[in-house]
């Protein structure tokens, strides 16, 4: 049955600056675009709007343009903002982006002095959140770098995960980010909570070396989670469920400008519409496989965020 699912978020608002030129590392004077709205769970539930989705987010901005730049283009996508702090005396969370010519990225973020951790886990989001009744919520691993944050986050899923809400976690390992001791405790206790997990051949290297992805799926499936995907990048995306269920898909030709966020567009794509109803798990996985190409081709991290529209177009393109 088709419905409009409801999707809830919490964790990191940001916007990104993108270097105009490689190999630079931040150490010299350069021309920097933006500033794009981001933060992987802003670009999350951006997607998951844009998908058709119900959504809310939980998360903090600095009472400045910033977060104005943020507030304005999720509320443009219809995303309840009911529980997004506004501080005032903090600026909004920032990150710098400059790329180099093997494809790697150097970051500079401005995360634990900024209003991004200026959101609560306390009873009242609990109830609020309880009461939009979202039928997945959302987390990125990057909100768990922080502790402040991330205690937010686990208490907030934890809370609703004891009284049945589906719980969506992709572990996006940003080493950049751990300042948390508790970070990869913390990793463990979502994946614990996860009926849906999407890694990253990264994520997965980081924390299962040496394993397989079969392996990994039979490890969380195991402990509770109905579906887990691997996103693989240049080289498309592989999935399986509980049920025995699989599906790969290859990459889309496209040509990759700014790959920044393509995995959380990736995410939301198939989460949001396995929670609808209308696709099956092949169905959702190759829709998120083309969103996830959509999204690279595009300078700034939630930019190349697309509707349902442009990812069929995509798939129905000539290879």
């Amino acid at each position: 049955m088709r419905k409009q699912p409801k999707i809830g978020c919490i964790g990191d608002l940001l916007v990104e600056f993108v270097c105009g030129s490689k190999n630079g590392h931040h150490r010299r004077p350069d021309t920097y675009t933006g500033p794009y709205p981001s933060g992987a769970a802003g670009i999350f539930i951006d997607q998951a709007a844009q998908m058709g989705g119900r959504c809310i987010f939980v998360g903090g901005v600095g009472d400045d343009a910033f977060g104005d730049v943020v507030m304005e283009r999720l509320g443009a996508h219809g995303v309840d903002l009911s529980l997004i702090n506004r501080v005032k005396g903090v600026p909004t969370g920032t990150a710098f982006v400059s790329y180099n010519d093997d494809g790697s990225r150097d970051f500079v973020y401005n995360i634990l002095l900024s209003a991004a951790a200026h959101f609560s886990g306390d009873a009242q989001t609990i109830t609020a959140l309880a009461g939009f009744r979202p039928d997945i919520m959302h987390v990125s691993g990057s909100a768990l770098g922080d502790a402040k944050m991330g205690a937010s986050v686990l208490a907030v899923c934890e809370a609703l995960h004891a009284k049945g809400v589906k719980i969506s976690f992709d572990p996006n390992v940003r080493k950049e980010l751990i300042g948390n001791p508790a970070y990869f405790a913390s990793v463990k206790r979502m994946m614990a909570m996860a009926a849906i997990f999407l890694p990253s051949e990264t994520d997965v290297e980081t924390l299962f070396p040496g394993t397989d992805f079969e392996d990994v799926a039979s490890t969380l499936f195991a402990g509770g989670a109905e579906i887990v995907v691997l996103k693989k990048g240049e080289h498309g995306c592989e999935g399986m469920t509980r049920d025995g269920d699989s599906a790969a898909f290859p990459a889309h030709a496209v040509t990759a400008i700014d790959p920044t966020g393509a995995g959380d567009c990736f995410c939301a794509t198939f989460v949001t519409l396995m929670a609808s109803g209308a696709f099956d798990f092949r169905g959702a996985l190759q829709r998120a496989n083309a969103a996830g190409a959509l999204a690279v081709t595009k300078v700034g991290p939630m930019e190349g965020n697309s509707t349902l529209a442009a990812v069929e177009a995509l798939i129905a393109r000539p290879s």
